[in-house]
């Protein structure tokens, strides 16, 4: 697949004039970037398995250790708008790796947090650290791997940050279970660690872009971006689908439907539903992308509507309820991407920035979702996911003038 009359001084994806750009390998890449997905995005999800346990152990109530995600998720968003600018000027290999040495560190911290004070404080750097992982992703699928294998990249990469959510929960339960809630981030921290390996053998190094403005001109490009309506509207649908997607998962595991609620057997189960759809979304990527990514935005944001609708009226019927969610996550799967292509083609000279602010976005969605179901748990699990339904129609609406304007170009 690669072009070996490239000179060795250029790495996958430059070119000079009279030479074609060297891709790297795709079906490398994007495997070890989907399991790279899945282990770092997924440390904000394993503490909603381990609410229960936590709590016990740091005298605190399930509800205010919701604390631990919402304080990971918003640090994360933070860590976004520094990760997508620092992989522009920098190169993603250098900001992956060096993130995966600082979250390494930070993961093993929270496993010794004395109390409640000190687990969200661990979770706040832990996220930070971790938040350099997805973007720099991202941005390397763009700039290192063939046009024709982007669309799969990023269809795989997104899928496993939402995978994440369910895989890192059902990991992380199982793991406590046996031998802890402390062992899951023992474990977390082993496998970042071990994963430099590959991450220095697989990813190739990007050079460095010699801009004027340097840094300062990378981080320039954010509010020039947040000044255009449309971009807005994008990211705050953004914030809609996350929200709606943590909430779900986390009112499952807090607020669960009548009949499931304390029932771990019914709980795994509805948790690893969702599986079947995490896989096949990303092996219809090919069929998905005949439509244009923001029609596939609106229609999947729909979906997710109507499922999420549909469930609230399920009680504690585990098979339809099973079933609900499977639809739900496959909406979610396909809008991620579909976002995240929406966002690149509207920012072409801005990428990594505006992946840095889809990350952000995205990032205080899920933070906003634990809250929403805390904040809401005293309704019932039904009238929770009608409050989410209806936040998913709003991010329709949100979508809707990147659609417009792509009928009219």
């Amino acid at each position: 697949m690669s072009h070996r009359t490239a000179s060795p001084r250029h790495t996958a994806g430059t070119s000079t004039p009279h030479q074609p750009p060297t891709w790297a390998p795709a079906a490398p890449t994007i495997a070890l970037l989907t399991a790279l997905g899945v282990l770092m995005v997924g440390q904000m999800y394993t503490v909603l398995a381990l609410l229960h346990p936590m709590a016990t152990s740091l005298g605190t109530t399930p509800g205010r250790a919701t604390w631990t995600a919402t304080a990971f998720g918003f640090a994360y968003a933070a860590g976004f708008l520094l990760a997508g600018p620092l992989s522009d000027r920098y190169g993603s290999r250098a900001v992956i790796t060096a993130g995966l040495v600082a979250a390494t560190a930070a993961t093993l911290a929270v496993s010794a947090a004395p109390n409640l004070t000190w687990a969200v404080v661990l979770r706040t750097v832990q996220g930070l650290t971790a938040a350099a992982f997805a973007p720099s992703a991202l941005s390397y699928a763009v700039h290192h791997l063939a046009p024709q294998r982007r669309g799969t990249a990023l269809t795989c990469v997104t899928s496993g940050m939402l995978a994440a959510a369910v895989l890192m929960q059902i990991g992380a339960q199982a793991v406590s279970g046996g031998l802890g809630w402390r062992a899951v981030f023992w474990i977390g921290a082993a496998l970042m660690a071990l994963s430099l390996i590959p991450v220095r053998r697989v990813l190739r190094p990007t050079l460095r872009h010699d801009t004027g403005g340097g840094l300062r001109q990378a981080f320039a490009a954010m509010p020039k971006l947040l000044r255009r309506p449309r971009m807005i509207a994008l990211y705050l649908s953004t914030v809609a689908l996350m929200s709606a997607f943590v909430a779900v998962y986390t009112a499952v595991a807090i607020a669960g439907p009548a009949g499931i609620a304390g029932n771990s057997s019914a709980i795994l189960a509805l948790r690893a539903s969702a599986l079947p759809a995490l896989v096949a979304v990303p092996l219809l990527s090919v069929v998905l992308q005949r439509l244009a990514a923001p029609l596939r935005t609106v229609l999947a944001f729909a979906l997710a509507a109507l499922a999420v609708a549909v469930g609230s009226f399920l009680g504690g019927h585990t098979v339809p309820m099973a079933i609900a969610l499977l639809l739900f996550v496959a909406a979610v799967a396909a809008a991620a991407p579909a976002v995240v292509e929406t966002i690149n083609a509207n920012a072409p000279h801005a990428r990594g920035a505006a992946v840095a602010l889809y990350g952000c976005s995205m990032f205080i969605g899920a933070s906003l979702g634990p809250q929403l179901t805390g904040a809401l748990t005293g309704l019932g699990f039904g009238d929770i996911l009608r409050v989410v339904a209806a936040a998913l129609v709003l991010g329709i609406v949100l979508a809707l003038p990147a659609l417009r304007h792509q009928r009219t170009s």
